[in-house]
């Protein structure tokens, strides 16, 4: 599993985002539950994904989930970003929906509801079109049924945001 802590691999500190010494972004700031950059030095809330983590389909749908049955919708999206990197160009766009179905509910559980909303509705279009025969056991029906639901309940502000969003409810793969 590739989520150990980030270490300072010759990156300055200083204003703005940390930077390699190509000045590629990197991301070594700790973070709150819900992915919010904590100051240098603070204590994390949640495991770190280092920028480079690669993990296989199976590695990050099982990871993922696990992230997001302990309410940790932004780690899941670092993870599923990672898988969609690494993705051959047949399911990259599969990947890419279910990263955004997981940023969404990290909007979500920010309170930014109306780009939660847009973004959760997002990635339920691009999950969808795989339909029943999805890569690796996706449930991609679930997936798209659970975020239009909730995007739903976002706009018609039904669904509190932070505590109140339970990214638990995503089943990345059928019973």
């Amino acid at each position: 599993m590739a989520t150990a802590s980030v270490t300072g691999g010759g990156s300055e500190q200083g204003e703005g985002r940390d930077r390699d010494m190509s000045g590629r972004a990197q991301n070594q700031r700790p973070r709150d539950r819900y992915g919010r950059p904590l100051p240098h030095g603070s204590q994390g809330e949640v495991e770190r994904v280092p920028d480079d983590a690669e993990f296989t389909a199976e590695e990050g749908l099982e990871e993922a989930q696990r992230l997001l049955d302990s309410g940790y919708a932004f780690t899941a999206h670092e993870v599923l970003e990672a898988v969609w990197k690494s993705s051959p160009e047949p399911e990259r766009e599969l990947w890419r929906g279910l990263a955004q179905t997981a940023v969404g509910l990290t909007h979500a559980q920010r309170g930014n509801t109306v780009g939660a909303a847009r973004l959760l509705r997002r990635g339920a279009e691009r999950v969808e079109v795989f339909g029943p025969t999805a890569p690796h056991g996706v449930d991609v029906a679930g997936v798209a049924a659970f975020v239009r639901a909730l995007a739903d309940d976002l706009d018609a502000g039904r669904a509190r945001p932070g505590d109140g969003i339970d990214p638990s409810g995503m089943r990345l793969r059928g019973a």
